[in-house]
Formats: C-alpha cells, structure tokens, sequence
C-alpha cells in the first residue's frame, strides 16, 4: 500500500483504531474520510485535524450504504483505498440465549466490510491501483471466550480477507489485512483505554505505519500480536488459549 498520496476512507474512524490512523495517514500526505455512525466523534476528529472530512455511515445498515457511497465516490472520484475499521465487542453469557448483541456484532464486524466492499469494487477496479485493508484481531486466531461472537467475526473476517486477496490477485487492487492486539482504545469499555495490559494506541498506530511504510503486501502483525498469530503455528495454542482465556476470564 502506497503510504502517501492516497485518498482513503476509513469506517470507524471517530475513536481508537480508526482515529489513530485516519490521523497517521493525514499526517502522511492522504486524503483522509472518517466515517461512523456518531457525528460527535466525528465533529472532535476534523476539529483536530483540518483537512480530514467526516460523513456518517452505519456498515450495519445496507441503506445507508447504498445511500452514502454514491455521494461519496462523487465527491471523492479519486478515492483508492478503504480502510474496513468499524467494530464492537460484547461480552456475552451464551447460556443466556440471547442472540441480540451477536446479531449486530455479526452486522456489523462481517456484513459491513463485506457490503461496503461490494459497492466499492467497481470503482476501485477502475482505478490505477486501489488498497482494500481489513482491521480483524489477534482474538480472530485465538479467541477470548467471554466475547465469543466478536472473537468468530473477526475469525471471519480474516478468512473473507484471505480469499479476497486470492481472487483479486493479478487486478491492481491490493489486499491488507491489520490485526491488532489487546489495545488501549475503548472497544470494550472506557476502563479498556487505560488498562495497562493493553498496548498504547499511538505505540500500535507508530508501529503499524511502520510495517505498512516497510511495504507489507499481507499482513500487518506488531510484535505484541505475534503470540496469537503464531500460537496454532507454533503448537502452542492449547496453552495461549488458555492464557488469554485465564487472563480475561
């Protein structure tokens, strides 16, 4: 993925992950559009930042989708890359038998990327090169069960990364995948943005740009991730599972 002279939309990008790259890539000479649902967080990111633009997408919602891209491509007929970052989490008690959080998790973390790929790929096909990146999880190789859906959305979401890359090999489109580790961003509650056992967001964004500048073509893993990237590699999964599952259970 080129690292400057893009113009870039990115999905979640009011808060955490999204925020802290759609300010990397600013900063890196992009043409930078957040999107989410909250027009708040998204008002306090362009404020900070003069140059990125904001509009409000729900990936959750095919009509918003359908409505949103068609503006947004006319707006922005240079637009070569997205960047799929929206998500939630949930802890969930699947004894309980309810299915709500996991249907909008579902939603949201695996529909949306897939929708918003859909009616983007005509327009990034005709452009001269285009980059369609993918934020899943280390949980997407070793899940925590306490949040069980999320850990399988994520699962999903690299395994539909996977065969995207495969099927536009030899286009011009290139296909990235982010996996981050436990990060402090608030993902899974506020008390998540300070809990030390998390990376520091500007560490995991510093050295995220630094693997995509070095010119990754797969996979974007920071050290602190390889653990559960490598664990089912490694033979080491009973025991990483474990551990995660030990830690956050």
């Amino acid at each position: 993925m080129k690292t400057s002279g893009n113009t870039i939309l990115i999905t979640g990008g009011g808060t955490g992950i999204g925020r802290g790259l759609a300010e990397a890539f600013a900063a890196n000479g992009n043409t930078v559009i957040v999107a989410g649902r909250k027009r708040s967080t998204l008002d306090a990111v362009v404020a900070a930042n003069p140059g990125i633009t904001a509009i409000e997408l729900d990936v959750a919602d095919p009509a918003s989708i359908a409505t949103v891209v068609p503006a947004l491509l006319r707006d922005f007929p240079g637009l070569d890359a997205v960047i799929h970052n929206a998500g939630m989490a949930k802890v969930e008690h699947i004894v309980d038998g309810k299915v709500a959080d996991a249907e909008a998790t579902i939603a949201t973390n695996v529909l949306g990327p897939i929708r918003l790929t859909a009616a983007l790929l005509p327009h990034l096909l005709a452009q001269p090169s285009a980059t369609i990146v993918t934020v899943t999880s280390g949980l997407a190789f070793v899940p925590l069960a306490a949040s069980p859906t999320y850990s399988a959305s994520k699962a999903a979401l690299h395994s539909y990364t996977e065969s995207l890359r495969h099927q536009l090999a030899g286009t011009q489109i290139g296909v990235l995948e982010i996996a981050p580790p436990y990060v402090q961003t608030e993902l899974g509650g506020p008390e998540q943005a300070t809990d030390p056992r998390a990376m520091p967001l500007a560490d995991f964004i510093a050295e995220t740009m630094a693997i995509i500048t070095g010119g990754a073509t797969s996979e974007v893993i920071v050290e602190q991730c390889r653990p559960l990237r490598d664990a089912e590699a490694k033979g080491q999964y009973a025991a990483t599972f474990a551990g995660v599952n030990a830690m956050f259970g």
